[in-house]
């Protein structure tokens, strides 16, 4: 089991909207692009979304199926693709005015569940980091903060046109 945090400097219903938005899965989970709605309404129970995984000249397939919607505490999901399948667990928590995300990754089938081990859990936790460091970054870019002073238009502003820095 690999288990890691990431404290986002954004409110746990921020946090949730950018996990709520099926186009926006591939800007933060690490190996995938081009998704795309599924079946039903993403992220509610039972809904899907697909996703292709490129691999050098090569491309593969999967699908994201939500197992559990628990919004904005808890998303649990089940990955696909030709490997087998993982549960993949988001625990979304107040932390004063931020959000401390707890992911929780388990190889279900497959190869991974078949030889399911600490290395395997190393490299889960390898990919864990820069997938919630993306997904802090893309709330954060998607929410910013309003300024001590200004509003959030005048935020938005200086976002995006990089007037903005970051420690």
């Amino acid at each position: 089991m690999a288990i890691r945090y990431q404290l986002i400097e954004r409110a746990p219903a921020e946090v949730w909207g950018v996990l709520a938005d099926p186009y926006r899965y591939a800007d933060w989970v690490v190996g995938t692009a081009e998704t795309a709605p599924r079946e039903g309404d993403w992220p509610e129970l039972g809904s899907s979304l697909s996703y292709t995984i490129p691999l050098g000249p090569r491309v593969a397939e999967g699908y994201t199926v939500v197992r559990r919607f628990d919004p904005p505490q808890h998303l649990e999901l089940e990955a696909r693709s030709g490997l087998g399948s993982a549960r993949i667990a988001f625990d979304i928590r107040p932390w004063g005015e931020n959000t401390l995300v707890i992911v929780d990754e388990h190889p279900l089938t497959g190869l991974g569940g078949r030889l399911h081990n600490f290395l395997l859990d190393a490299v889960i936790q390898l990919r864990h980091r820069g997938m919630l460091s993306r997904l802090a970054r893309v709330v954060e870019e998607t929410y910013p903060r309003t300024p001590p002073g200004g509003n959030a238009a005048s935020a938005a502003r200086s976002s995006a046109s990089g007037e903005a820095g970051h420690d």
